[in-house]
């Protein structure tokens, strides 16, 4: 007799809820996805002890009458394939796909009301069991309530967490998609008490966009966000991306959105990565949101059950545009660095204002033999205006050691952003006068900025110099890490990598950059391996050079300690003005920071 068997539809319904229903936050994100897709201009949410108890989603979209609200709780009943199509899907996910889905596993009635209907009608669900439209008293639009979710799946309660905890993952999963639609209003309320409430942007679709990121992300990245605006082939990427002094200790801060779907993609990631790689030290992660809009017949949304992940036809294309676009936006930024540090500033002179700091420590500064041996072998000029000998001192010998004036007075210039050099303190700072305010410059942090640029430049314009290995290197590895490199060979050759294909298992690598040195050649290809087949990103290379050329900038650069005569530092001043990334150091410290004059009257007691 055989083992295999139908499944009664009930069960049938509460696996495939299982799929994509796996807590309250979930659940309501597809009710808000769905109101999204109805046309509504607002919605609300309410969740009860976390979800557990009651979940209400209230919108005032397009509405159902009794036909449609029969059809949009019946499995596999949608409108978001007009045409059969799934290939084109240009929708979130309409009313008929999560309903059943939702109400398999809990009390569900949904109400709704078409504009001009004479009155609204609600449909039950309980389980698998549908009951028949009946009249019902609502406003234009749709309300959803869930109540006792899991209740037919006890098991699934055994996992949820704590109700602050769940509410904080449904907060979560409303505040992405409130980003990507920053001209409908949402509200989100647990029991009574309202935890946040955005209104409807207004303005451009720029401007609004701002504001709502300014309300999810925080005002500091409002202050602190360069605009991110690219076009290739058809594809479009908009957003906004902060400058690198302001970053975290991890990725949470990136939001990446497809077709207005918030997505958590390795493609994605691998690519804000390699876009900062060259700004940040490894441990720190840039703050950004970012918007692809792209041809739906280019994008596969269904690989995940919850459509966290997507994938491209032209993923290549893809990651160019991205990391194309923030190196641009970055590069406008020119010298700009974060707020954030001048607010540190005046929270340091006022103790409890500000007492998180800037973005924390911990930043690598690099080193090692062969970056010693590279940096006697290679000469950088310093910027025009630097002296190579001993600084001339001021003849002003009166002046305290802290703070020596320069022997000329330059009046301030509003023509120079960074304004005129006025003291040195402790053979370090430069301080200097803007129309405005003060800026305060650690010479060193930006020297080492400014040579790390002129040394991109000149691996640009002459290429990475290669180093022929004594004797080729062969490394196994699995067959399918082995087509990935192979694959890649032409790309990195660019890098100074050569290698080729060695056997259906292996890759033989004969030349590696100069820059590199003595390298374990085994390991940086096998890191290799695992960032393509995660990131498709080959950053352990390109992370390897940023981090040699970061080193050889640090080591060349004028060191903290040295005097320096009024003319070096305003030379200082004026080639950070024209320099990209000027605004900080190779390992995403800021270069300087600027007080406002208002600022220092505040200190004072004057404002």
């Amino acid at each position: 007799m055989s083992d295999i068997r139908r499944l009664p539809d009930d069960l049938v319904s509460r696996i495939a809820a299982g799929e994509v229903i796996e807590r309250p936050g979930a659940a309501v994100k597809e009710l808000v996805e769905n109101a999204i897709d109805a046309g509504a201009t607002t919605i609300d949410v309410r969740l009860d002890e976390g979800g557990r108890d009651g979940i209400w989603v209230t919108d005032d979209g397009r509405g159902m009458d009794p036909g449609e609200l029969t059809l949009a709780v019946e499995r596999h009943a949608t409108s978001k394939l007009p045409t059969g199509d799934l290939t084109h899907i240009e929708t979130l996910g309409f009313r008929g796909e999560a309903f059943p889905s939702i109400g398999s596993v809990s009390r569900m009635t949904i109400t709704s009301r078409t504009a001009g209907a004479d009155q609204a009608w609600a449909v039950t669900v309980d389980g698998a069991q549908v009951a028949a439209p009946i009249p019902a008293a609502l406003a234009a639009g749709t309300r959803v309530e869930v109540r006792d979710l899991f209740h037919a799946v006890p098991a699934r309660l055994k996992f949820l967490k704590q109700p602050r905890t769940e509410f904080g993952h449904a907060a979560d999963a409303i505040k992405r998609v409130a980003m990507a639609f920053p001209h409908i209003a949402f509200s989100v309320a647990d029991g009574e008490r309202t935890a946040f409430r955005y209104s409807a942007g207004t303005g451009d679709l720029f401007a609004a966009r701002l504001a709502r990121l300014g309300q999810v992300m925080g005002r500091e990245f409002a202050d602190n966000a360069l605009v991110v605006d690219a076009e290739r082939d058809g594809v479009r990427l908009t957003g906004y991306a902060g400058v690198p002094t302001l970053n975290r200790r991890n990725a949470q801060a990136q939001y990446l959105f497809v077709n207005g779907r918030p997505v958590r993609d390795r493609l994605l990631l691998g690519a804000v990565r390699g876009a900062y790689q060259d700004l940040l030290a490894r441990d720190r992660h840039p703050m950004l949101a970012l918007f692809l809009e792209i041809g739906p017949e280019w994008v596969d949304v269904n690989v995940h059950p919850t459509k966290a992940e997507v994938r491209f036809r032209d993923a290549a294309m893809v990651r160019g545009l991205i990391v194309g676009a923030l190196r641009h936006a970055l590069a406008e930024a020119g010298h700009r660095a974060s707020t954030t540090a001048s607010v540190a500033v005046l929270g340091a002179a006022r103790p409890g204002v500000y007492p998180g700091g800037f973005g924390g420590g911990g930043y690598p500064t690099g080193g090692g033999g062969a970056q010693r041996a590279l940096a006697a072998a290679t000469e950088f000029q310093s910027p025009q205006g630097f002296s190579e000998g001993p600084p001339t001192p001021f003849a002003n010998s009166n002046l305290a050691p802290a703070a020596r004036l320069a022997e000329e007075h330059i009046a301030p210039d509003e023509a120079h952003p960074l304004g005129a050099a006025r003291a040195q303190l402790h053979a370090t700072y430069i301080v200097a006068e803007t129309s405005d305010g003060m800026i305060i410059v650690d010479q060193h942090a930006a020297h080492e900025r400014l040579v790390h640029e002129r040394i991109k430049a000149q691996m640009a314009a002459t290429g990475i110099a290669r180093q022929l290995l004594l004797s080729p290197v062969v490394v196994d590895l699995p067959e399918s890490d082995a087509a990935l490199l192979a694959a890649r060979a032409g790309e990195f050759e660019e890098l100074g990598l050569v290698m080729e294909a060695f056997g259906p298992g292996a890759v033989v690598v004969r030349e590696v950059p100069a820059l590199l040195g003595d390298v374990d050649v085994n390991g940086l290809i096998r890191d290799m391996a695992d960032d393509l087949r995660e990131l498709d990103e080959a950053l352990a290379l390109k992370d390897r050079l940023a981090e040699v050329c970061a080193t050889l900038a640090c080591h060349s650069s004028v060191r903290a300690g040295r005097l320096l005569n009024g003319p070096e530092m305003n030379a200082l001043l004026r080639e950070m003005e024209v320099t990209p990334n000027a605004g900080q150091c190779s390992h995403g410290r800021p270069t300087y920071v600027e007080l406002k004059r208002a600022d220092i009257e505040r200190l004072f007691g004057r404002r």
